[in-house]
């Protein structure tokens, strides 16, 4: 049986992982969750599934929720440094599942105890991929790609020699505003944001999609994944979300891999990896759905996706910065502080702000992101 560490247990990554865990049956054992602040949820998880530790970066939540259970646990870790205690145990496999640069920390920290580490929230190695990358090897840790665009990339490329690869190519749902008059954008509503049409998942990487913010970040987490040239990632709008990326050979193959939309199909092939076994899952009819359509992004009506591709090119704190001003614009615009278009507008601000870019080292990074969050925060507030 596998220990396993899962952060970010309450969110809809973390969930869908324990879902996949109850099926498997007694192959993993949950040593570890944590929770933001959803400590109600976090309780049902620990009174199911009976873990060591659980850690709450909510600090007067936690506080709340160690005084009032009745239960036993070896630790409750309160704060973004409880986190990283958590992070910090030695398992088989700790799921990063947190919610952007938030798991940056807790990650390195998994990685430094040797733990094998799940990602799902790409801004890990957005904001330093090639420090975490560096780290792993080191290390000798593995680190698995939990999203189903780079996890179908992996499973693709696993066994092929890398300069067999001619590109990759990430598809793109194109969000619920792709067929929308730009025009109009400035009037979109929180809740049609919030809308995807083919996926559930949390607000944030819900709006980043609408943007095409997320697929940009997609764009520089697989040129780390995969050691890629960044002339080798390429992006295309797929509505029907069915094909989840597709990897082409220099002899003119090109390989898809296509499943239903259902996280829970990414996450026990990495939980079982190598290894398929057989899920509790619906698998696609082609003969229903009919057809499958491809288009090129427009970059000009979504500029959000132009920006990450020049952060990631630019290197260093670049995308560290990007990814800190997305989050605090992304935030202001679900508490109906600014527009839609307002995000990608504060993002490219702060970009030609932003004149200092160090080496990616993890002090720089977090400078860089200090620096973006307060003049992110500055911008917002005058427009």
């Amino acid at each position: 049986m596998k220990e396993i560490i899962i952060l970010g247990s309450t969110g809809s990554i973390g969930k869908s992982t324990l879902e996949v865990v109850s099926e498997l049956r007694g192959q993993f054992k949950v040593v570890g969750l944590s929770a933001c602040e959803n400590t109600r949820l976090l309780a049902r998880q620990v009174r199911k599934f009976h873990p060591k530790w659980v850690a709450i970066a909510d600090k007067e939540k936690g506080e709340r929720f160690k005084k009032n259970f009745r239960g036993s646990l070896d630790g409750i870790f309160l704060g973004s440094e409880g986190v990283r205690t958590l992070a910090g145990k030695k398992v088989d496999l700790t799921v990063i599942a947190l919610v952007g640069s938030a798991g940056l920390l807790p990650a390195l920290e998994a990685i430094e105890s040797g733990n094998d580490i799940a990602i799902s929230n790409k801004e890990v190695l957005v904001i330093a991929g090639k420090e975490v990358m560096k780290q792993a090897k080191k290390q000798n840790v593995k680190i698995f790609p939990l999203d189903s665009e780079h996890c179908s990339i992996f499973q693709v490329i696993d066994n092929q020699k890398k300069k067999e690869i001619r590109k990759v190519i990430l598809t793109a749902s194109g969000g619920p505003f792709y067929n929308c008059d730009k025009n109009k954008f400035s009037s979109i509503k929180i809740r049609d944001a919030l809308s995807h049409p083919t996926w559930k998942m949390g607000s944030k990487i819900t709006v980043d999609c609408a943007t095409l913010m997320n697929k940009g970040f997609e764009v520089i987490a697989a040129k780390w994944f995969f050691d890629l040239d960044w002339d080798k990632i390429d992006v295309i709008i797929h509505p029907q979300s069915i094909v989840h990326s597709l990897v082409e050979f220099v002899d003119g193959t090109v390989f898809a891999v296509l499943s239903d939309t259902d996280m829970k199909i990414t996450i026990k092939y990495i939980l079982t990896y190598p290894n398929r076994i057989k899920g509790s899952f619906k698998t696609i009819d082609l003969s229903k759905i009919g057809k499958l359509t491809f288009s090129r992004p427009d970059e000009g009506k979504f500029p959000a996706l132009k920006l990450a591709r020049l952060a990631g090119r630019a290197g260093g704190t670049k995308p560290a910065v990007l990814n800190a001003s997305n989050e605090i614009a992304v935030k202001a615009f679900l508490e109906g502080r600014i527009s839609f278009p307002q995000i990608w507008k504060v993002c490219g601000l702060i970009m030609k702000r932003y004149n200092l870019n160090t080496a990616q080292t993890i002090p720089d990074v977090l400078r860089a992101d200090e620096w973006a969050r307060m003049e992110a925060s500055s911008i917002i507030e005058k427009l």
